[in-house]
């Protein structure tokens, strides 16, 4: 396939339409308070070659905000890990440490599956 027919991130590939252009929807989505936040904790070992991490899923809000809430996470479990695709993965089982830092810190709606 050639550059020019390959298609973009968002699914379009061509438009007659010569006043066509994409609005990301990325920055209207306002963070929820941590009240607000239902997260989800669960083990995940899926396509890592059998090592586990802790995923986070659910955070519903910018993603700058879910990088900052990632990058807190990680330094409180003292782990590695990553904040994308509107989910968190911190590399280990840390469920109960990271419920545990979540509802101290007003997210009340948390809880591991």
């Amino acid at each position: 396939m050639s550059k020019k027919n390959k298609p973009d991130n968002f699914g379009f590939v061509y438009s007659t339409d010569p006043n066509f252009s994409f609005q990301s929807e990325d920055n209207l989505v306002e963070t929820l308070s941590p009240e607000a936040q239902k997260l989800r904790i669960r083990l995940d070992t899926k396509q890592r070659a059998g090592k586990v991490v802790t995923l986070i899923e659910g955070f519903v809000g910018t993603v700058e905000d879910l990088e900052h809430l990632g990058k807190k996470l990680k330094s409180f479990c003292g782990t590695g890990g990553a904040a994308k695709d509107g989910e968190i993965i911190v590399q280990g089982d840390h469920r109960d440490k990271v419920l545990q830092w979540l509802i101290k810190n007003s997210y009340k709606n948390s809880k591991k599956v």
